[in-house]
């Protein structure tokens, strides 16, 4: 077993040593002015991120809690709402809003396709619904995707727009507020280089007037109690106190390093990991563009098992990278480039990718990896 690791996978990501050293501090109590002052910071610092004057509400837990907590604040038992997916991660928001009781019309894609604004804009003219719930960036395959014409469309219908941007924030381009999204849910452990535990949602004026008649159940996740909590700065149940300390050393490092200059640098990032990849001889699964600047997705080469791949390349490299999900189990392996990531940990992981394939017995382009991807990150600014 390797005794250095390396974290290349779309969640969780690495956090830097100010994060960590700050989450390693003695714990405060979370009803007394050190927290209450460091809790008014973070949630300040959201709304910044989150590019929005709307409240971001703070829980402890998983970005999918913020998923479900949109699903209980918004719905009904029987109201109609649209799903759109096109991964795993999609077909959770189907899986979530079902549980709730909610009339599921869903949108399905194949996975690894790009979902279309028209056809929602389409089903939403045939079957109203309450809100319309879809994916930015879908780590399962590579994709993101534009919630623009999205919110537009969902506006134009009618209909609320929900957007799981766990992956997505902090990493491309996200406007709240400038492109009219009602609920944009988040986690911490992914962009925001902070560990698991810290699920956060911004909540449109919309949104909020439709919170206030669903009846379906919420406690834990009931937007209003943690709103009324934040006012005053005195949360409804403890919060994760020294996450929220060491997210907010990582928001306010990623504000310093202003969120224009991070979008870039994932862009960067993600095409010295697609050059690379197709240096070695490999066929991408995400798309070879600009906007797969989250995590990129390759096939594995014929005869190899993409889960096999990833096993030896973290017992043997000691570089733990993600594999395929649902159907695509198997068949892709995906290197994250979110957060605290710079190219010299993508020049690793496609070392480590071309000696693990070698090792399988996989036909690849031996040495010229690295060298692709350096020039790819430094030979254009985006």
């Amino acid at each position: 077993m390797p005794e250095k690791r390396y974290l290349m996978t779309p969640g969780p990501t690495p956090a830097p040593p100010e994060v960590l050293a700050a989450i390693a501090q003695p714990v405060v109590h979370h009803r007394g002015p050190d927290f209450k002052q460091l809790y008014a910071e973070c949630l300040e610092r959201l709304r910044q991120v989150f590019r929005t004057e709307s409240e971001v509400l703070l829980f402890g837990g998983s970005g999918t809690g913020t998923m479900e907590s949109a699903v209980a604040n918004l719905c009904s038992p029987g109201d109609r709402v649209l799903v759109v997916s096109a991964g795993y991660f999609g077909e959770r928001w189907a899986s979530i809003a079902d549980a709730y009781g909610a009339d599921v019309d869903h949108l399905r894609y194949v996975w690894g396709e790009i979902p279309s604004a028209e056809d929602a804009a389409a089903r939403l003219a045939e079957r109203e619904a309450v809100a319309l719930f879809f994916t930015h960036s879908e780590t399962s395959t590579g994709v993101v995707s534009d919630p623009q014409p999205f919110a537009q469309l969902a506006r134009e219908a009618g209909a609320l727009s929900v957007v799981d941007a766990i992956s997505s924030l902090g990493a491309v381009p996200l406007e709240t507020d400038a492109w009219g999204l009602d609920v944009v849910a988040s986690g911490a452990q992914k962009a925001l280089m902070t560990p698991p535990g810290i699920a956060l949602a911004s909540v449109s004026p919309a949104a909020w007037e439709r919170s206030a008649i669903a009846t379906s159940p919420r406690f834990y996740f009931d937007w209003e109690r943690t709103r009324k909590g934040q006012a005053t700065l005195d949360a409804p149940v403890t919060p994760p106190v020294s996450l929220v300390a060491g997210l907010n050393v990582a928001l306010g490092m990623l504000l310093d390093e202003g969120l224009e200059a991070a979008f870039e640098r994932h862009v960067r990032l993600g095409r010295a990991c697609r050059e690379g990849l197709k240096a070695m001889g490999l066929e991408l699964f995400s798309p070879d563009d600009d906007s797969s600047a989250v995590v990129t997705a390759a096939r594995a080469p014929e005869g190899v098992d993409s889960g096999e791949l990833v096993l030896l390349l973290r017992d043997r490299h000691g570089v733990t990278l993600a594999p395929g999900q649902g159907e695509l189990k198997g068949k892709i392996f995906r290197i994250g480039h979110i957060g605290y990531y710079d190219v010299f940990d993508i020049t690793t992981a496609l070392a480590a990718v071309e000696l693990a394939l070698i090792e399988l017995g996989a036909d690849v382009e031996r040495g010229t990896a690295v060298t692709r991807a350096l020039e790819a990150f430094e030979r254009t600014p985006v």
